[in-house]
Formats: structure tokens, C-alpha cells, sequence
């Protein structure tokens, strides 16, 4: 996780009072005052002392007073200690894990498992939820394969080796028998076996310099389109998101304004896109950005839990998006366990 927390320690008295705060406004979405922590959190401490505190938890940047209510909220770097020193993490119960796992096992492709794995994370976490297809440009190249499909239409079936399959259909413009495609198939094999499409992308010109004129024009034709063939942009570009509905069920999109706020981030993937690349950089399996933390000012007033898929070094995200009021107790072992068993189910 990002961690960016106060320079100044809390004492235990400022730790418990700042869990309580969070905790309290995670649930109620309510400006929290030092009456209600005195009397309902069972405190031997005064309210005029839990003010004290709490003005000195403000000082630190950890809460902030809103005009309009006597009780705190936390700041940004309030819930960043909360969850990196605060948070108790509620571990799945198998039932859940079990119903999860029995919904996703019906989709019969990875593409539809996938899908269904988005619209179940938004059902359970009530968050908008991000799921990517994984990143299959930094797969290890095992074979292609020339289908022919009419005289004019072959189709290239690039199989890498966790078992992901990428097809594009290509218009060679002449009838080529299904022996000049085999003949271009072994070629490329044997010159290619072994590199991830990436390198294949970036050195496939040099690799096939001396055979660039062969007769099919096929070669020829890979050299034009190697972006497309052996790129993963599209496929990166390929993120399932659902929940809209139960996002905007939250409190705070009452606000007309905030409303408008994630109708905009929901319908805008080149953010999400790139909230998932950003989390992925970090190179840790689950991460956790907290308003301003997100680069973006649309996400300012937003949380990503993220977690990532490993598909023997091809990777995808999973991932939750929702108002820093969040419930990251519950969030962070919910992605993390979806994350887990979507690597687990797709490598079969």
C-alpha cells in the first residue's frame, strides 16, 4: 500500500479515538462528534477531553471540522493512517467465498468469467468495480497458426503460453493455398518462439529482414500490421465495469454535483484505464489510493482498492472505486481474494 503517514506518533489515547472517528464515519457517513464517541464507544474519557484530542488530531491534518457540523471527518491522511495502522481487515467467511466461487464457474470463456466476476464484485462491494482482461503483450510467444476462412480472409491465432489466445482476422487480398500458410507458420515459429509479443513487436522487422519478399506476402503484411498483431493495447483497453447502480445509491451522491461527478468517471474508461496502469506500477499485488493520492483531480473524491492477477507473468486488475468513505476493512480482503481466484480459475 501507499503509506504517507503523519510525522508526529499518536499516543494510544489519539489512535483509539482517531479509529473510532473514521470507523464511525465509514459506517454513518455522519460528521462525528466527542458526545457520541463518549457515550457509544464505552470511553472513561469527558467529552471536553475527546474535543481535545480531536482538535489536536485536526492539528496533525488527521481530521478537519466541517462549518456545518460540530463533528469531525477524517482527511485523506486520516484514513491513510486508519488503514495502514487502525484497520482491523475482516477476513471473508467461507460462505461467501463459496458463493463467490460458484458464480464465476459457470462462465465458459475467459472473456464472459471475467464480465460476470465485474457485475459480482460491484453486487458485493456496492462500489463501482474495474475488472481488466489481462495484459497479454508481456506473454511468453508458444505458436501461431494461418486459418484460412475464405479465399481473400486468414485467420492468425497467436497462443502464448499461459494458455491465453489472441485472434485477428487479416485481409491478404490473394487466395493463398494451406501449404504457403504452413510454410510462413513454421517460419515464424522457429523465429519467434520463446520472446513475449512485446519483443516481438519491437524487433519483428530485424527478424525477418531476409525473408521479407518471400511469395505469400504475408510477411510483408505482418510488418504492416505488427502493432495490431503483437501489441496488447486493445486488449488492455478491454475493462469490464459495473456497480453504477449501487455507487450511486451511496450518501453522497444525494449531491447533485457529485452525482454528476461519477456518472462522468463511469462513463470516461481511459480514467479507469489508467487509475488500474498507475496501480500497477507500484508493482505490489494490492494497492490502495486514497483521494488526493489518485493523480487524476476527477478521482480526487474518490478510493481504488486494486489487486492483481498473475497469469504466469501476464497480468490483469481487479478492483474497487468508491467514496473515501469506503469500508477498506472489508474492501481490501474482498478484491484480494476475487484477484486470487480469478488467476486461479483462468489458468484452469
Amino acid at each position: 500500500m501507499i503509506t504517507s503517514p503523519t510525522s508526529e506518533p499518536l499516543n494510544e489515547r489519539e489512535r483509539d479515538i482517531l479509529r473510532h472517528v473514521v470507523f464511525n464515519f465509514i459506517q454513518s457517513a455522519i460528521p462525528v462528534g466527542s458526545r457520541y464517541i463518549s457515550k457509544h464507544f464505552e470511553s472513561q474519557l469527558s467529552p471536553a477531553t475527546i474535543r481535545n484530542v480531536m482538535a489536536d488530531l485536526e492539528e496533525l491534518g488527521l481530521l478537519f471540522h466541517p462549518h456545518t457540523s460540530a463533528g469531525r471527518v477524517p482527511t485523506d491522511l486520516g484514513y491513510r493512517y486508519y488503514v495502514d495502522y487502525l484497520m482491523e481487515i475482516q477476513a471473508l467467511s467461507d460462505a461467501d467465498k463459496r458463493q463467490i466461487e460458484q458464480q464465476l464457474t459457470v462462465a465458459n470463456d475467459p472473456d464472459t468469467m471475467l464480465r460476470e466476476t465485474s457485475k459480482l464484485l460491484g453486487k458485493i462491494s456496492k462500489q463501482l468495480s474495474i475488472v481488466s482482461s489481462p495484459h497479454i503483450g508481456s506473454g511468453v510467444f508458444e505458436k501461431l497458426e494461418l486459418i484460412p476462412i475464405s479465399s481473400s480472409r486468414v485467420l492468425v491465432v497467436i497462443s502464448i503460453r499461459t494458455g491465453l489466445v489472441k485472434t485477428i482476422m487479416m485481409e491478404v487480398g490473394v487466395e493463398l493455398k494451406r501449404d504457403h500458410l504452413e510454410q510462413v507458420s513454421r517460419l515464424l515459429n522457429e523465429r519467434l518462439s520463446g520472446l513475449t509479443l512485446r519483443e516481438i513487436r519491437d524487433t519483428f522487422v530485424e527478424r525477418t529482414r531476409d525473408v521479407q519478399d518471400e511469395r505469400t506476402g504475408l510477411i510483408r503484411l505482418f510488418i504492416d500490421s505488427v502493432d495490431n498483431l503483437f501489441d496488447d493495447m486493445k486488449d488492455r483497453d478491454k475493462v469490464h465495469i459495473s456497480g453504477t447502480q449501487n455507487i450511486i445509491e451511496q450518501p453522497e451522491f444525494i449531491d447533485p454535483r457529485n452525482f454528476r461527478s461519477v456518472i462522468e468517471l463511469i462513463e470516461n474508461d481511459d480514467i479507469i484505464v489508467h487509475l488500474l496502469e498507475k496501480h500497477e506500477v507500484f508493482d505490489k499485488d494490492l494497492v490502495v489510493t486514497i483521494g488526493s493520492e489518485n493523480d487524476d483531480t476527477k478521482v480526487k473524491d474518490y478510493s481504488v482498492v486494486s489487486a492483481t492477477y498473475d497469469l504466469d507473468g501476464v497480468k490483469g486488475s481487479v478492483g474497487v472505486i468508491g467514496p473515501r468513505r469506503m469500508d477498506y476493512a472489508r474492501m481490501i480482503p474482498l478484491v484480494d481474494h476475487v484477484a486470487k481466484l480469478v488467476a486461479r480459475m483462468m489458468k484452469g
